[in-house]
């Protein structure tokens, strides 16, 4: 399983620590497939579901604007974000899957450009087009998409510098 070697390194039993006493912490492609092997946040994240490496832009909604990662989106928000993993189709039980949407800890889902859930836009076959998720207190996020490589105009686009943002200004 992606992520399953990384999540018994020692430094992990800090980040852990870190993330019981409040700290918050987020995990982006390979760190959200941490964040599941190691039990901060549920769910597992499998191969894609085409059996291939994706590498493209794809375009979320913001489902939950309410916390110190997502405080500049707004709800329902389309922004664009690229992936690059093998590893990323996010699956939970059906159990937890219903608490994630029922306690609103869907933080962001794949979409079309005009914010259209479902169908071609999802990039791995992630059950209910999950692009990332918060624990219950929403201080840890994880997701496959990469905002950073999309954080400054440099870089093509500005979309996940929103995040960053957002962090910052929370922790200030």
């Amino acid at each position: 399983r992606a992520g399953a070697m990384g999540a018994r390194s020692p430094i992990m039993r800090a980040v852990i620590a870190a993330a019981r006493a409040g700290t918050p912490v987020l995990g982006i492609c390979n760190g959200f497939q941490l964040l599941t092997e190691t039990g901060l946040l549920p769910g597992a994240l499998m191969r894609n579901a085409g059996l291939t490496f994706v590498c493209r832009d794809v375009f979320l909604r913001v489902t939950q604007p309410d916390s110190l990662f997502t405080s500049r989106y707004a709800q329902d928000q389309v922004i664009r974000i690229p992936v690059a993993h093998h590893d990323g189709n996010y699956f939970a039980d059906p159990e937890t899957l219903a608490r994630l949407e029922g306690e609103g800890s869907v933080a962001f889902r794949y979409c079309d450009r005009t914010g259209v859930v479902g169908g071609s836009a999802n990039p791995n076959g992630s059950i209910n087009d999950i692009a990332g998720i918060f624990d219950p207190a929403r201080k840890v996020l994880g997701l496959m998409p990469h905002p950073e490589r999309l954080a400054d105009p440099a870089l093509g686009g500005t979309d996940g510098q929103a995040m960053f943002n957002s962090l910052v200004e929370c922790l200030s």
